[in-house]
């Protein structure tokens, strides 16, 4: 078994492989076209400098430079009042920037890997991997001139670690191999693929790293294997967005609408959604314990006094919806009452397959539930859908979602008073930097215009947030907040500081109810937060 410190050291590399993942190739790209070079000749400049220099997307721009100072290579100063943004060297620049050229081989290696399938292990994507690692024990050497060069040495080291063992976790998740009956007996590559001798190549690559033991041809999982193994999902969602990070030269420095142009079928293909689900809903489950005693207590009231159903807008693969019925039907007086007043149960989603595994998770748990398409961004539109399809009124439900309204599709707010925000983020639409204040007012515009639908029982989220950059980089290995901050960016998403989100949301009248408010982790580095809302 292992020790609490011993768990704690390995979460810290794993939050570095995620740090890795997207700081790989925005290092390299930076590195590639000069920008890391030219601000240590210049020492500090304005993005909007920058960004004309070197004919960059501003928006994206400032994704990648944030990136580098959540790592603690730069310095970021955001002045939202007269909307710029400054980036300056620090102690660490040059000695981070002198070591980017190792950073290729995995970049190139996330570009290669396009042309293969992320379900499947095929060897020719495999031996780049593999050559990857090997050569990556050679960098171990590297040469140093000190303690604080060689830290950043093995901090870029363990990013390249991360390029080659995320993918890698979250393609054997998603097949099976972390089922109960691998990880708790020994097994041979055959077993598990047709190709068993380059497939146990690749667990010998997992050996080397002492996730197993090997023994003449058999595999048996070690502890710190188990570990990562039962956290594979925790990957899933860094990993989906490589399609996005596989293109940063073209969303830097080229056309920043290239993931705007959908297939006939309207497929995404800035992100992987079937694996970006697979690994949300496993993230999900940690926080759904401290959703219960808000529906255990609001299930338990009279039943005049309670919701008619459950609407999740953001359905995601249903994992969230199944959960509350599960605890309505089992732990409230509801649960007792279902025949006479059935739990009116509506799973929304903008996109297809997410409304796809939904339908087919809930109908094999046996639960039933409408399953409709909906844009988050329209309440209105969703209220006279469920009106007149269904006769079902959006204020008698309790409204509910996961890591969804930072996902809105982007509205230029229509303000009146002039915000003077402390938000820090890097935020985007189709390349272009967007005004921090600009987007805390449409927050607020976007919650406004659900006010009128959640007066009766209000909105429960669980919601995902950035952290300062300055305050990351004191705290790596602790936080997920670089590999949310640049996968979010780069897709034109808007997670924003729990403080000025709180406050966003007091402005408008949103009031966290029945004390509700929780933030993960308890500190300053809290990325998550839940609240039950409702209007004053």
């Amino acid at each position: 078994m292992l020790t609490k410190e011993e768990k704690s050291v390995l979460r810290s590399r794993l939050f570095k492989h995620l740090d890795g993942i997207v700081t790989c190739p925005a290092a390299y790209e930076l590195y590639k076209h000069g920008v890391t070079e030219y601000l240590l000749t210049h020492e500090k400049a304005q993005l909007k400098d920058l960004a004309l220099h070197f004919k960059a997307n501003d928006g994206y721009l400032n994704v990648a430079l944030r990136t580098l100072c959540s790592q603690g290579w730069l310095t970021q100063k955001v002045d939202n009042k007269n909307n710029t943004v400054h980036f300056s060297i620090n102690q660490n620049s040059a000695k981070a920037f002198k070591f980017f050229p190792i950073y290729e081989e995995a970049a190139l290696l996330l570009k290669f890997s396009e042309n293969y399938s992320s379900r499947k292990f095929e060897v020719t994507p495999f031996l780049k991997l593999e050559s990857l690692y090997k050569n990556l024990q050679n960098k171990f050497n590297a040469s140093v001139t000190s303690v604080e060069e060689n830290e950043i040495l093995q901090q870029i080291l363990t990013h390249i670690e991360g390029i080659i063992v995320g993918p890698t976790l979250v393609l054997l998740g998603m097949n099976g191999m972390f089922h109960k009956y691998f990880m708790q007996t020994k097994f041979k590559a055959e077993e598990f693929h047709s190709d068993p001798d380059n497939f146990s190549r690749l667990l010998d690559i997992l050996t080397d790293l002492k996730w197993f033991t090997k023994n003449n041809d058999s595999y048996e999982f070690t502890h710190t294997g188990l570990f990562f193994a039962r956290r594979a999902s925790a990957y899933g969602v860094t990993v989906s967005y490589i399609p996005t990070l596989r293109k940063l030269d073209k969303l830097l420095f080229g056309n920043p609408k290239i993931f705007t142009i959908n297939d006939a079928n309207n497929t995404e293909i800035h992100v992987d959604r079937e694996m970006n689900v697979w690994g949300s809903g496993g993230a999900h489950t940690a926080y759904f314990k401290v959703i219960d005693e808000i529906i255990i207590n609001l299930f338990n009231k009279p039943i005049n006094e309670q919701p008619k159903g459950i609407m999740d807008v953001g359905c995601g693969n249903g994992a969230f919806l199944k959960h509350l019925f599960n605890i309505i039907e089992n732990q409230t007086l509801r649960g007792k009452m279902l025949e006479d007043y059935p739990l009116l149960l509506i799973g929304v989603d903008y996109n297809e397959a997410a409304l796809k595994i939904t339908r087919k998770n809930l109908v094999q748990s046996e639960i039933w539930a409408k399953v409709i398409w909906g844009d988050i961004g329209n309440p209105e539109a969703l209220s006279t859908d469920l009106k007149n399809k269904y006769g079902i009124q959006l204020n008698d439900l309790l409204n509910v979602r996961t890591f969804l309204d930072h996902n809105r599709i982007w509205e230029t707010p229509k303000i009146t008073t002039i915000l003077n925000t402390k938000a820090s983020g890097a935020y985007a639409f189709k390349g272009k930097r967007l005004n921090n204040n600009l987007v805390i007012a449409s927050l607020q515009e976007h919650f406004n215009k659900w006010k009128p639908y959640i007066n009766k029982f209000g909105l429960l989220l669980i919601e995902l947030h950035t952290v300062a950059p300055n305050l990351v980089a004191k705290n790596i290995g602790k936080t997920a907040a670089t590999a949310y901050d640049a996968t979010h960016g780069y897709s034109d998403q808007y997670i924003i500081e729990i403080d000025e989100y709180m406050k966003a949301m007091e402005n408008i009248g949103l009031i966290s109810t029945e004390n509700s408010f929780r933030k993960f982790p308890n500190s300053d580095l809290a990325t998550v937060s839940i609240n039950l809302f409702k209007p004053v």
